[in-house]
């Protein structure tokens, strides 16, 4: 009998836990549809690339020239905008490449937007050397369903 002394609280914490990993969820659950007669713009940055000379960076993210937040890797945050068409831009380090995606947002909708490292060859600018890469960042639309594979995995980060 003495043996399960220790089973009690064992599984009242791992009970503790569980609910503290739903909360998150519950609350994520509940923002995810916009506000009424806005559109959602979900901006994502996985940990997943390689994110060259610029891992560290936060780089400013701007809809039509205004600042939106800054997105450190691994994270995520999202806006709501009124319906129209925006210019979205990201900061770049390094070389300036122009980067921008355009999305005309319709009330209701959600869309997803990438930030992603650059290599500052892929827009053009040839290699200085092997030991300085220029490297930057894009903005790009993702696919909804690509999109939802990442957001849980992210971090949120409220900008």
């Amino acid at each position: 009998m003495r043996k399960h002394h220790l089973l009690t609280p064992v599984l009242l914490g791992l009970g503790l836990l569980v609910l503290a990993n739903l909360v998150p969820q519950t609350v994520a659950a509940a923002a995810e549809a916009p506000a009424p007669g806005t559109a959602r713009v979900w901006f994502l940055r996985s940990e997943g690339s390689l994110n060259g000379n610029v891992w560290a960076a936060e780089p400013e993210i701007c809809a039509n020239g205004a600042p939106v937040g800054d997105l450190p890797v691994g994270s995520k945050f999202y806006r709501d905008f009124r319906p129209g068409t925006y210019r979205f831009t990201v900061q770049s380090y390094g070389l300036p490449t122009g980067a921008a995606d355009t999305v005309y947002l319709a009330p209701g909708t959600q869309s997803y937007l990438e930030i992603e490292w650059l290599a500052s060859w892929q827009e053009g600018y040839p290699e200085a050397d092997y030991s300085f890469a220029p490297n930057t960042f894009a903005i790009r639309t993702m696919s909804p369903q690509l999109a939802k594979a990442y957001l849980p995995t992210l971090a949120y980060h409220p900008a």
